[in-house]
């Protein structure tokens, strides 16, 4: 059954899932549904496609495994954003200790790779945009991608992050500031 937007209801998807006939179409529009999002949750978080890619083909590998198993407690939505989150934070954990970095260390790591983009250019607003998001702590990084780009609510985001509202629209409202403050100079 078709949601407003055309696309099949998660619901629907799930239940597809689990019904060993319907297993392999069902998981086939799941992914179509949300490829795109979870790429570009991820690519934010570490910048270069490859690594997005391999992260990505890790996270559906973990949705086919375990969606048989998924209780519909949270929104189809909301626990894929929880993997894919926690596979690219495991990834980057990987990185920080495979380069032997300290924390700090380690922002300039994920900076320097956004400017070895081969159209980098910092004239550009998105440029100088996207620096300001990976001088970043990664919490602040986080919930300003989520909230900015994916535009999800602070209810979902929590179920995403198991952290309050509260606390994520402080660690927004920080994160904000800090941005404005590297795009104007200040």
């Amino acid at each position: 059954m078709p949601d407003p937007r055309g696309q099949l209801n998660d619901h629907i998807l799930v239940a597809s899932f689990k019904d060993e006939k319907m297993k392999e179409t069902a998981f086939t529009q799941l992914v179509r549904k949300y490829q795109e999002r979870l790429y570009w949750h991820i690519r934010r978080m570490v910048i270069e496609h490859e690594d997005t890619n391999d992260i990505l083909q890790n996270v559906f590998i973990k949705v086919w495994k375990n969606l048989g198993e998924f209780r519909e407690e949270s929104n189809l939505y909301t626990w894929l954003y929880r993997i894919a989150t926690n596979e690219a934070l495991t990834w980057i954990d990987q990185q920080k200790r495979k380069a032997a970095v300290s924390l700090s260390q380690n922002e300039d790591y994920f900076a320097d790779k956004l400017m070895a983009q081969k159209d980098f250019n910092p004239c550009k607003i998105e440029w100088l945009l996207q620096q300001a998001i990976q001088s970043l702590p990664e919490k602040q990084k986080l919930v300003f991608n989520l909230r900015y780009y994916d535009e999800m609510p602070y209810e979902e985001m929590s179920g995403v992050l198991g952290t309050s509202v509260g606390a994520l629209k402080a660690s927004y409202h920080h994160a904000v500031k800090k941005v404005e403050a590297f795009v104007t100079g200040n």
